[in-house]
């Protein structure tokens, strides 16, 4: 089972939380998810556990539980939804109007 872990204190490692999901049963992953820029902590990670029982033993028990000084959110993870091959952030217009002239295309005559 795939456990979401969220509201990661930024010092947590991949090591300590793999340590407080051990005391559950096996893990067979533990990823903190980091910035691709900066390479620091986003606050939460996963959690991969082979054992259904074993995970949601793990997940009743740390829910809500302090960990490195703050409250985890510990919860089943859940696919990604679709964007609907609409992503804006790649697919915007240019501001400036376009047309590569100063003007941004403005005094264009036709």
């Amino acid at each position: 089972m795939n456990i979401y872990v969220g509201n990661l204190a930024y010092s947590a490692s991949e090591k300590t939380m793999r340590d407080l999901f051990e005391g559950f049963g096996e893990v067979t992953t533990a990823k903190i998810v980091t910035d691709k820029f900066t390479g620091s902590s986003r606050g939460f990670g996963f959690v991969e556990m082979p054992n259904e029982d074993e995970a949601q033993r793990a997940i009743a028990e740390l829910n809500g539980k302090d960990f490195e000084g703050r409250k985890i959110v510990v919860n089943e993870s859940r696919p990604r939804e679709a964007t609907g091959g609409n992503d804006y952030r790649h697919s915007s217009p240019r501001r400036d109007g376009g047309g590569g002239h100063r003007d941004g295309g403005r005094n264009q005559r036709y």
